[in-house]
C-alpha cells in the first residue's frame, strides 16, 4: 500500500489528470496478481535492487568467461554465483517476513531457481529487476527463459547495463516491444530494404541488386573449443544440480525420519489410549458392582437396626412388668 501511494503522487506531481488518474488505477487494479515467488523477488527489485543487479552482473561475466573458453574462470564464478544465491534467498525471506508473510522451502526453492535464471539469461534478468514479475522462472542452460506472461507491466521497464549506467535494449523483456507503427517509426535500413525512404515516399534510385559488403573476419573458436567450454558449462551445471540434489535428499531424509517418528509416536498414543479405555471400562464395571455392594450392605445395616431396636423395647417391656 505504501508503494502504491508513493506511486500516485508521483503521478500526481507529474501532471497526470484525474480522469488519466482513475484509468491508471483501473489498470493497476486488473493486473493479475504474482505467486508467491513471484511476489519475494519483486520485494527484492523495490527494497534489495542492488543485490539483482550484482546478480545480472555476475551471469553477464558467466557469459563472458564462456565465450573465452576460460574455465577456471567458469568455476570460480559458478561458486560465487551458488554463494550470491543462497545469501539473496536469506534476504528475499527476511523481507517477506518483514512484510508479514513466511517463506516456506518450496517457495524458497522458486525464488532460487527465479533468481539463477537472471544469471543465465538477459531478459530474465530484466524481468526479475522489473519488480512486475507475476511467476517463477526457470533456465536449463541451453534455451533461452521463456518469458511469457511473466511480466504484468510488459515493455515498461528494462535492465540496466552494470558498469554503463544506460538501459540496454537487448536486456529488455522479449516479446513484449512495441509493434512497428505503434508511436514509433521504423529503423531506416528496414525502410529502404521495403523499397522507400523514411517518410514512406519511393526513393527516385533504388538499384535492383545490392552489394554484399565485405565485413572484416574476426577469429572464433573452433568447433572443439566451442565443444570444449560447452562441455565445461555443463560440468558446472552438473555439479549445481548435484549439489541441489544432495539437499534436496537430506531433506527428504530428515521429513521422512521425522515422519516415522511421529508415527511411532502416534502408534504409541493408540496403545496407551486402547489401555486406557480397557481400564476405564474395567473400572466402569467394579463400580457397578461396588454400588450394588454397598446398596446390598445398606440395607442388611438397616434391617439389623430394626432388630436392634425391637429387641431393646422388648428388654425395656420386660423390665417394667412385675414378676408373678
Amino acid at each position: 500500500m505504501a508503494a502504491r501511494t508513493a506511486a500516485a503522487k508521483d503521478v500526481s506531481s507529474a501532471g497526470v489528470t484525474a480522469a488519466e488518474q482513475r484509468a491508471l488505477a483501473a489498470a493497476v487494479r486488473a493486473l493479475p496478481k504474482p505467486s508467491v515467488a513471484a511476489w519475494a523477488v519483486n520485494i527484492l527489485a523495490a527494497h534489495s535492487p542492488e543485490s539483482l543487479r550484482e546478480l545480472a552482473a555476475l551471469g553477464t561475466s558467466m557469459q563472458a568467461a564462456q565465450d573465452a573458453l576460460d574455465a577456471a574462470d567458469l568455476r570460480r564464478l559458478a561458486q560465487q554465483r551458488r554463494q550470491l544465491l543462497a545469501s539473496t534467498v536469506r534476504e528475499a525471506q527476511a523481507l517477506a517476513a518483514r512484510h508479514g508473510r513466511a517463506i516456506s522451502a518450496a517457495v524458497a526453492t522458486e525464488v532460487e531457481q527465479t533468481l539463477r535464471a537472471a544469471t543465465a539469461d538477459p531478459g530474465a534478468a530484466a524481468a526479475v529487476q522489473s519488480g512486475c514479475l507475476l511467476r517463477a522462472l526457470s533456465a536449463d542452460g541451453v534455451d533461452v527463459v521463456d518469458l511469457a506472461g511473466a511480466v504484468a507491466v510488459p515493455g515498461s521497464h528494462a535492465v540496466t547495463v552494470p558498469g554503463t549506467g544506460a538501459a540496454s535494449g537487448t536486456a529488455s523483456v522479449r516479446g513484449t516491444e512495441p509493434a512497428p507503427g505503434a508511436g514509433g517509426t521504423e529503423p531506416a535500413d528496414l525502410t529502404a530494404e521495403r523499397g522507400g525512404t523514411a517518410g514512406g515516399k519511393p526513393t527516385t534510385e533504388q538499384p535492383r541488386l545490392r552489394a554484399v559488403g565485405t565485413a572484416r573476419l574476426t577469429a572464433t573458436p573452433s568447433a572443439v573449443e566451442r565443444a570444449r567450454a560447452a562441455l565445461e558449462a555443463a560440468e558446472v551445471a552438473a555439479a549445481e544440480a548435484d549439489e541441489e540434489a544432495g539437499r534436496a535428499a537430506a531433506e527428504l531424509a530428515e521429513v521422512t525420519a521425522e515422519t516415522t517418528l511421529l508415527a511411532d509416536e502416534v502408534r504409541e498414543l493408540r496403545r496407551r489410549l486402547d489401555v486406557a479405555e480397557a481400564g476405564l471400562k474395567t473400572a466402569r464395571k467394579d463400580r457397578e458392582l461396588a454400588a450394588a455392594l454397598a446398596q446390598q450392605t445398606a440395607r442388611a445395616a438397616e434391617r439389623q437396626r430394626r432388630k436392634e431396636v425391637l429387641a431393646r423395647e422388648r428388654v425395656l417391656r420386660l423390665g417394667n412388668t412385675p414378676e408373678q
